[in-house]
């Protein structure tokens, strides 16, 4: 094991119902990998897009080599498969890790998933599927996960899938709340990687935006 590096997996979703909000996570997305480049320790990334397809962006880059990401690589289109880009990107870094050296392997593995509407488009992965993935991956090798979902049910969507109720967040999906997201999840990886965990209130920021629009 490799002290002080860290695996960042983002999986983000990219399919039709991202549309008007295409500038505001590119920004948000480069906000993050900028902060995070001038954090101590090393970092690799893996970035993954996904709407019915799938997209590997980043294949466990260093973090400081990672160029800013343009309307070029992120626009919109599509549907939503959200348990197979799960499912492909646990079983490729799994994969990696399997293969390579026992003293470059990652301290820390974060993965972070972000999606703004349900599930309607795996073909090769279920629920069941996911959840003993993430769940195995959790219990025998300390991975992270962290979701984030807009017009669902987050909570109850990450439990579905072995991710923690504490772990997970529902986010305005408009410019302000896109914006908040990415910054939130700077703050949660700045955690990780600083404390090998992510603090219990990583997300109250997200909750209370959450809860001022509703009672507007």
């Amino acid at each position: 094991m490799k002290k002080g590096l860290t695996e960042l997996v983002f999986i983000l979703d990219r399919s039709g119902s991202m549309s008007g909000l295409e500038s505001d996570t590119i920004g948000g997305y480069n906000s993050l990998l900028d902060k995070q480049k001038k954090e101590d320790g090393e970092a690799v990334a893996t970035t993954v897009l996904f709407d019915d397809r799938y997209e590997l962006l980043h294949d466990r880059v260093d973090l400081k080599e990672i160029q800013p990401i343009s309307h070029k690589e992120y626009f919109v289109r599509g549907t939503t498969a959200l348990l197979d880009a799960v499912g492909k990107t646990i079983n490729r870094i799994s994969y990696v890790h399997k293969h390579i050296r026992e003293e470059d392997r990652p301290e820390n593995v974060m993965f972070v998933i972000t999606t703004d509407g349900m599930e309607n488009a795996s073909r090769e992965y279920t629920y069941k599927n996911i959840k003993d993935m993430i769940s195995r991956q959790k219990k025998e090798y300390n991975w992270e996960f962290i979701f984030l979902g807009a017009n669902i049910d987050a909570e109850a969507t990450a439990e579905s899938i072995g991710i923690n109720r504490d772990m997970a967040a529902s986010f305005v999906s408009d410019s302000k709340g896109t914006e908040l997201n990415y910054d939130v999840i700077g703050e949660a990886v700045s955690c990780m990687r600083e404390n090998r965990s992510v603090s219990r209130d990583w997300k109250k920021r997200i909750d209370e935006d959450m809860r001022k629009r509703k009672n507007k």
